[in-house]
């Protein structure tokens, strides 16, 4: 059933997004604006509280509780483990904002901070710290840590809706209820890793366009999607330990080695300075900001960065969140929490310190002017500040191949986890049902790239993903119900 619906419930979303673009994106930037608007302090005060949790259960007497039987071990080395988690979790989106998004606050900051100034280019660092640091991968544990304990110790369906099992009973976790929150994750899903694979797609495009000339056109991007789409699938199909692992492992060296080309080629000093006043400004504030918004006055920039990203991450949360918790068998809560939130979040603030040093840097050569263009086009940001650089091609060679193995790391783990949610939970779903939410993945990107509407998917999904919210505060409250019957 919920294999059934959830798709057609996805074909009929993406046909209005085809065949009436206008309209779709208006109703989407519509109920988006709603939502922001209305129930901003909402995201601010939840994804505070995620965070709140997850260290709260670390710390407490539950946090050496094993996700799975008290003998249990890992499947995964740690490494393993925390390459295929870095990779669905952020996938695309490091490279893809890295530098354009320090930019964009550089240039264009809130009301009351002067754009190009010392107190924007602070403000650029901490905020991009914020977006990307602790409170997403939070957000993703809290979805990970409670099906990973009722999939493995309790032996629950790997589905969101397993989760509510103490809650509502067996028999209301596979009523309605169950079925509705089980096909509002597979959408969620679908349209998030569409968008990705669409935006991912044109800076794939536009790296291989600056390295090699390759023109810019929906023919090169239909075949860039094509070529993706049959390694993701494959890498699926083949399963975790030798498909979705193996190409992890080198997307996390390709990382590595980026980064360390980027430090040294780079503006050093600069990235180091940013990397230690950025993380003292982002802990020092961490409180006032995870709950800044006004009362009285202008929200724009809150609504259109802080509280949209809160947005896409929740969003995100099913479909990582239970891939995340597939691959942690065996590991302790307190170690779950320390590898799914410490651990990506201080990569992903030495990530943006390094690529937003790199940007803003550039101040003095291109002007505010040149910087504003490139905040403009995101897609081709990152090609361009290498540009600036020693050894560009080399950067760019580099960040085009690193795209290629984010993107299908993040589809991959989707596939598999798209496979699982209309599997009825199976945790080692067909290769069919697998190669068939592959398929529909890429022909919604493809679909959507053409008719212009890959942005309004992304509002849509964003705003459908509203509900998870609820579903969130919920898990959280049947998880400790459930721990409260743990003897420790």
């Amino acid at each position: 059933m919920v294999y059934r619906i959830s798709l057609i419930f996805t074909i009929a979303v993406a046909l209005w997004g085809i065949l009436g673009s206008e309209s779709f994106a208006a109703f989407a930037d519509s109920l988006l604006g709603f939502l922001t608007r209305d129930f901003g302090w909402l995201y601010l005060f939840v994804m505070l509280a995620f965070v709140i949790f997850a260290i709260f259960l670390a710390f407490s007497k539950y946090g050496k509780i094993k996700l799975g039987a008290d003998d249990s071990k890992p499947e995964h080395s740690t490494i393993s483990w925390f390459a295929m988690l870095f990779g669905a979790g952020m996938g695309i989106g490091l490279v893809f904002w890295g530098a354009a998004e320090p930019i964009s606050h550089f240039v264009a900051p809130p009301e009351g901070i002067a754009a190009g100034s010392l107190q924007a280019a602070d403000f650029a660092m901490k905020s991009s710290f914020m977006h990307w640091g602790f409170h997403p991968w939070a957000t993703y544990s809290i979805i990970g840590l409670a099906l990973a304990y009722f999939q493995f110790r309790k032996h629950a369906p790997g589905l969101i809706s397993s989760i509510f099992t103490p809650l509502i009973g067996e028999k209301g976790v596979k009523g309605p209820v169950g079925k509705i929150i089980d096909i509002l994750a597979v959408f969620a899903t679908v349209a998030g890793i569409a968008t990705s694979l669409g935006l991912g797609t044109l800076q794939i495009n536009s790296g291989l366009n600056y390295l090699f000339g390759l023109p810019e056109t929906k023919f090169v991007q239909v075949i860039i999607i094509s070529v993706i789409t049959v390694l993701f699938i494959w890498t699926a199909v083949t399963g975790i330990d030798k498909g979705i692992k193996a190409l992890g492992d080198i997307n996390l060296y390709l990382a590595i080695a980026l980064l360390v080309l980027v430090i040294i080629l780079g503006p050093t000093l600069p990235i180091l300075n940013n990397l230690i006043n950025g993380l003292g400004l982002y802990i020092n504030d961490f409180i006032k900001d995870s709950l800044k918004i006004s009362a009285f006055g202008d929200n724009g920039w809150i609504n259109k960065w802080r509280i949209f990203y809160w947005a896409w991450w929740i969003a995100w949360a099913p479909f990582v969140g239970s891939f995340i918790a597939r691959i942690s068998k065996g590991r302790t809560i307190r170690e779950f929490v320390g590898g799914v939130i410490a651990a990506p979040a201080l990569a992903s603030i030495i990530w943006f310190s390094a690529f937003g040093s790199m940007g803003i840097n550039l101040k003095d050569t291109i002007g505010l002017k040149g910087l504003s263009a490139l905040a403009k086009a995101p897609e081709t940001a990152l090609f361009q500040v290498f540009g600036h650089y020693p050894l560009a091609w080399l950067l760019s060679i580099v960040a085009v191949a690193l795209l290629c193995t984010f993107f299908v790391t993040s589809a991959n783990s989707a596939t598999f986890v798209l496979g699982m949610f209309t599997s009825e939970g199976d945790l080692n779903p067909g290769n069919r049902k697998k190669f068939i939410c592959g398929l529909v993945q890429s022909l919604l990107a493809v679909a959507l790239l053409f008719s212009g509407g890959l942005t309004a998917l992304q509002t849509a999904s964003v705003a459908a993903a509203f509900p998870f919210i609820f579903v969130m505060i919920f898990a959280m409250v049947s998880m400790v119900k459930a721990l409260k019957s743990e003897k420790i």
